[in-house]
Formats: C-alpha cells, sequence, structure tokens
C-alpha cells in the first residue's frame, strides 16, 4: 500500500552564527492509510519543524517528501499549494477558527475554496460536525463555544476536503485533561472511520497510547516504538 506520507533521508538544519544548527539528518518515516502514528519527543527535539517539512509549509534541508507517492520535494509553490490544499488536513493546538463565521460555515470554507459547490459543502460539513457531536452548534460562532467544541470543529474542518494525511500539533494541548481525554477519543475515531493516514505530535503519552504506533524524535532520528 502506498504511504500516505513517506519522509526519505530528510535533514533539517539552519544557520546559527558561523555554524549551522541541526535539527535531524538522516530520517526516514512512513505513515500508511488507516495508520495513526504518534510523534513524540521532549520539547525543541523538532516535533513542529517535521509536520512543517510534511505539511509542505517548510522544505528540508535534504531528503525528499512523498504525499501518497509523489515526491514533492521540487515541487513550485503553486503545486505544493494544491496538494496542502486537497491532500492534506492540519490541526494546531489553537483552534484558529474563523471568528465571524459558524462551525458550520468553518468546515464548509476550505471546501468552497478547493471548488466544491455550496450545497456539497454543506452536507458534508454538517455530516462531520454531527459525527463530532456537535449537531446543536452548527449555527454558533466560535466565541460561543466551548475549549473542546472549538477543537472539535478544527478537527471536523480539517478533515472537510477528504485529505489523504492528517497532521496535528498537539491538537489537545490547550484543554483541561477531561475535554483533552473527550477530543482525542474523537479525534482518534474519526481519522479511523475516514481510513486517512494521520501524523499527531504529542506530550500526551496516553494519547499516543491509543494510536497504531509511535514514533520518537532522538538526537535527530526517528526511533520507532
Amino acid at each position: 500500500m502506498t504511504p500516505a506520507l513517506e519522509l526519505r533521508a530528510v535533514a533539517r538544519s539552519y544557520a546559527e552564527g558561523k555554524g549551522r544548527l541541526e535539527v535531524f539528518r538522516e530520517l526516514n518515516l512512513a505513515v500508511r492509510p488507516g495508520e495513526i502514528v504518534a510523534l513524540v519527543g521532549q520539547s525543541g527535539s523538532g516535533k513542529s519543524s517535521l509536520l512543517h517539512i510534511a505539511g509542505l509549509l517548510e522544505a528540508p534541508t535534504a531528503g525528499e517528501v512523498l504525499i501518497a507517492g509523489q515526491n514533492c520535494t521540487t515541487l513550485d509553490d503553486r503545486a505544493r499549494t494544491r496538494i496542502r490544499r486537497i491532500g492534506i488536513g492540519f490541526v494546531y493546538q489553537f483552534h484558529h477558527l474563523l471568528p465571524e463565521f459558524s462551525a458550520l460555515e468553518n468546515v464548509m470554507i476550505p471546501q468552497l475554496i478547493a471548488g466544491a459547490g455550496r450545497e456539497a459543502a454543506m452536507k458534508r460539513a454538517r455530516d462531520l460536525l454531527v459525527r463530532m457531536g456537535l449537531e446543536a452548534r452548527l449555527e454558533h460562532r466560535p466565541a460561543e463555544l466551548s475549549g473542546g467544541e472549538q477543537q472539535r470543529v478544527a478537527i471536523a474542518r480539517a478533515l472537510a476536503n477528504r485529505p489523504l494525511l492528517l497532521l496535528a500539533d498537539e491538537p489537545t494541548g490547550n484543554l483541561d485533561p477531561e475535554t483533552a481525554a473527550h477530543v482525542q477519543d474523537e479525534l482518534l475515531r474519526l481519522i479511523a472511520e475516514e481510513g486517512l493516514g494521520a501524523l499527531v505530535a504529542t506530550h500526551n503519552l496516553d494519547l499516543a497510547k491509543g494510536m497504531s504506533r509511535t514514533a520518537r524524535l532522538e538526537r535527530g532520528h526517528i526511533i520507532e516504538e
């Protein structure tokens, strides 16, 4: 099965004074459809940088990034943007919802941008939000939602365009433990139902235990657990 995401010998370093800071080197990782991989590691180990590279937001210093078998390393900005728009979903620690729009509209907007018709976008948005237990909150704006509800809308938005790959950076990091546990259950369930590959950076070891496997980023390398 072709991986949703494949990193081949990826390296990333930054100029620092007269030298270079090496974040990681010769890093290899594959995430297959239907697989949820927890990315763990100490603060400063490079988890966010790795997600940025996997999401085509940042270019590696060396190596290749493949999305659904397509080598995206040398694509121009327009092609990378198109793949991000329709092939990759992002969930961050903060929800980043558009405050002037309802929950339903927030999930519709990325579909409309990608060219979906309004009726189809509304149906998909409603379906995702209902599956996230938000059927009574469709018309509420972000400020009228709790933190857990906001994050569930953000998850639905990330899946709106049926991406092949989901990338999540500390998706429950801003939530209290009880709410975090509920949101993580909803996140893992919906990922499994949609059948996409997912790479989830987290400090929450309980969340990591519920995933297919764990990839630890340590001293610039991935250690499979």
